[in-house]
């Protein structure tokens, strides 16, 4: 179910806004799990146990971690938090990239290629493992306590209007939103999510969508019938394309958060304006840059280490924000 689809305009959203808006503060948190639940269900109902497994795991290792007055033992189940969303996210998201790839190699060998069932990917698995991170991370370093409410917790990780395409939102900035929103739910605030919705859903519609068409056609032209002038323009409408629909998409996805009374981080600055590779990536899916910096680039020693060692860091952070 996406954004921009007649089944989420004009039956979901309209049904949760009027349900949401209408309960009682203490239910409003019921209202919008039970509405994440089923965004995520009618798109991979077949991983909604195997996601909720891992939350629940989660939740446990890191109240466990809390509890744990030794240093070296929280370290332990910090470890342990990330060795598993991590593994989870490479399974699913990387398994049939590799097999493809050993594959091939053995077949230009001469040793046959290599049989498996395909591995299908759960929806919205690079966020929420992003955003598990951030919490078990987060509680480790102090910056915040754990949620007491493991139904807190899964609202965090579940919440709808972020689940598929961002922005990453790291628990820190909403962990105070998660037990009280009444500071941000305001006819104001309301008014201010709608018109960003509808803006992102223009961007989508209007310009992604658009140029998408025209890029596919021009990409699907054979080379000897693509002269450099529409070359130029399929590249354009792709580069274009992309944008729009990726900011698009967060615009949505902000516009929702404040229709609900949370605060969403920013994801895009007008990256095409840029100056320079640096400001660009400063402006570009901008809460995926600021969670590789805090939480890798940093961790790893930053600009603080001899040249040799900051150019290993630079690399490492790049090749896994590429991956």
């Amino acid at each position: 179910m996406v954004f921009s689809s007649t089944l989420f305009l004009f039956y979901f959203l309209p049904s949760f806004l009027a349900l949401y808006w209408l309960v009682p503060a203490r239910f409003k948190n019921a209202v919008a799990l039970g509405a994440s639940l089923l965004f995520y269900a009618w798109g991979g109902l077949s991983f909604l146990g195997l996601f909720l497994g891992s939350v629940v795991v989660n939740f446990f290792l890191i109240r466990a971690m809390a509890a744990t007055p030794a240093r070296w033992k929280q370290r332990i189940f910090l470890i342990i938090s990330i060795l598993l969303n991590v593994s989870l996210l490479f399974y699913f998201k990387y398994a049939n990239f590799f097999l493809d790839n050993v594959s091939a190699v053995r077949g230009y060998f001469g040793a046959g290629e290599l049989t498996w069932e395909k591995v299908v990917l759960p929806i919205g698995i690079s966020f929420f493992t992003f955003e598990k991170l951030t919490y078990t991370i987060d509680v480790y370093r102090g910056v915040n306590q754990p949620l007491r409410s493991f139904w807190d917790f899964l609202l965090y990780i579940m919440l709808f209007p972020k689940l598929i395409a961002g922005p990453i939102v790291r628990f820190h900035e909403i962990a105070g939103q998660l037990t009280d929103r009444r500071a941000f739910d305001t006819v104001d605030e309301k008014l201010a999510g709608f018109f960003r919705f509808m803006v992102g859903l223009g961007k989508k519609v209007l310009i992604a969508n658009v140029l998408g068409q025209q890029a596919d056609r021009l990409f699907a032209l054979p080379p000897e019938a693509l002269p450099t002038g529409l070359a130029w323009v399929g590249a354009l409408a792709y580069t274009f394309q992309i944008y729009f629909d990726f900011s698009g998409y967060s615009d949505m996805a902000i516009g929702l958060g404040r229709l609900m009374g949370f605060q969403f981080p920013e994801n895009f600055n007008s990256p095409y304006v840029a100056r320079s590779i640096t400001e660009f990536w400063q402006r570009w899916h901008i809460t995926l840059g600021r969670w590789m910096r805090d939480y890798l680039y940093v961790p790893l020693g930053g600009n603080r280490v001899r040249p040799s060692r900051l150019y290993l860091n630079l690399c490492t952070v790049f090749v896994l924000s590429g991956l």
